[in-house]
């Protein structure tokens, strides 16, 4: 199969009941990123549902976010997360919070959403210093080359049975060569070698094609 046929496919999903109830936001998202210059490399509509059903199957009430953009796919977790329920999402530029912030408050969708904006390994020691209820979700999906560390503050703001998902970690399969210089897989091998071996983790690297192309995200659940 060619990556032709991954886009087909993800294009017959995306028209299929499967993703039908957020064609409407995801239209409107992508025309306001647009016009506002956003990079387009949001989750796909088939990813943004997973995520959706991952966060209501362990009936999620707070949810971490690291890397906004413009707040897609932080509206398929605060879907899921319900009227009672908040997601706390991280934003290193200002621009992406404000049009992530327009995007999410046209959805109905804002109060249930906090965004801070800053570098994340800023703002994580602040969250932490608040003590806040543990985190039943960690989304990471910001710059590649952080991830291991955005895994270790996953850690400590989460408990026994959170969830931790880290995206783009095969990067089209560079993560099989031990010897790239790409930052961006030297750092996909370091945060899979480190959820290998962390004790309180166990852990999966899933593969994954469609209108993304190649690639792939860790899920770990914390055990202890």
């Amino acid at each position: 199969m060619t990556s032709g046929a991954w886009d087909r496919v993800d294009q017959y999903l995306e028209q299929s009941l499967l993703t039908a109830p957020d064609r409407e936001q995801r239209t409107a998202v992508e025309q306001a990123n647009s016009a506002a210059g956003l990079p387009a490399i949001d989750v796909s509509p088939a990813q943004g549902k997973f995520l959706n059903l991952i966060a209501r199957s362990i009936r999620a009430r707070r949810v971490l976010e690291i890397g906004t953009l413009g707040g897609y796919s932080t509206g398929w977790l605060a879907r899921a997360v319900g009227e009672e329920g908040q997601v706390v999402t991280l934003e290193f530029e200002p621009r992406h919070a404000e049009v992530a912030r327009a995007n999410l408050d046209r959805a109905g969708l804002g109060k249930r959403v906090e965004i801070r904006v800053g570098a994340a390994l800023d703002s994580l020691p602040v969250l932490e210093q608040e003590n806040p209820e543990p985190f039943d979700l960690v989304f990471v999906d910001a710059d590649k080359v952080n991830n291991a560390e955005y895994v270790r503050w996953a850690l400590r703001l989460t408990r026994p049975g959170s969830i931790i998902i880290v995206d783009n970690v095969v990067r089209q399969g560079g993560i099989a060569d031990p010897n790239s210089a790409d930052a961006a897989v030297r750092a996909s091998r370091e945060v899979i070698e480190l959820v290998g071996a962390e004790p309180r983790l166990d852990s999966i690297v899933m593969q994954t094609v469609g209108s993304k192309g190649w690639d792939g995200f860790i899920y770990a659940i914390v055990t202890e």
